[in-house]
């Protein structure tokens, strides 16, 4: 009886994943939410053990979830269930990141650069790099919510750690997370089409 217990969990478990998502496919950001919510632990965890490196399991479990948002049409359920699928995602991002050996903690990744934000350029040339950059930026943030934009500003811009969000904004630390993480994966999705221009 346990063991059919354990069994119908995870069924229920399985089903419930898949339909998040299949309604992240169709751009529901409020499901890509509660599968990051819901499945983050497991993936970071795969992806820590892989790594050796907080910050980057960090990064590469972010990068996992804008890859969900990409392409979450493109899982078949019948070919497996939804967290096999989410650990290959992991498995595989990790691996690659190992084999790039792009561990660096000084690396400074595109959308973790304020200096987007003041440039101290000199060269007409390097102004309006600065200028596009900056374009850039505006553009992808005014397509996050008001609430996102808000966690953001205050994490990335002001310094401000989640725990001083969460007492500043009076929110629950995990929204506050939440607020964060998917709006880095809305920035990361808008601006791939110009990271090589951001990185100059």
């Amino acid at each position: 009886m346990v063991v059919m217990s354990v069994e119908a969990t995870t069924s229920d478990r399985d089903q419930e994943w898949a339909r998040l998502i299949a309604l992240t496919a169709q751009g529901d950001q409020a499901a890509l939410a509660s599968l990051y919510d819901r499945t983050s632990p497991q993936v970071f965890g795969l992806i820590y053990k892989i790594l050796n490196n907080r910050e980057a399991a960090e990064e590469v479990t972010l990068d996992v979830y804008t890859q969900v948002w990409r392409q979450a049409h493109t899982y078949d359920r019948t070919r497996g269930a939804p967290g096999a699928w989410l650990m290959t995602l992991a498995r595989t991002r990790a691996i690659d990141r190992f084999r790039a050996g792009a561990l660096e903690l000084s690396r400074v990744e595109s959308l973790d650069a304020v200096e987007w934000f003041a440039s101290t350029d000199d060269t007409p040339e390097q102004d309006v790099q600065g200028q596009e950059r900056r374009r850039y930026v505006q553009q992808a943030l005014a397509m996050l919510t008001a609430e996102q934009r808000q966690a953001i500003a205050l994490a990335y811009f002001y310094g401000l750690s989640q725990s001083e969000i969460a007492e500043k904004l009076q929110l629950p630390l995990g929204t506050v997370k939440t607020r964060v993480r998917l709006g880095m994966i809305k920035l990361r999705e808008a601006l791939a089409p110009y990271e090589a221009g951001l990185r100059l």
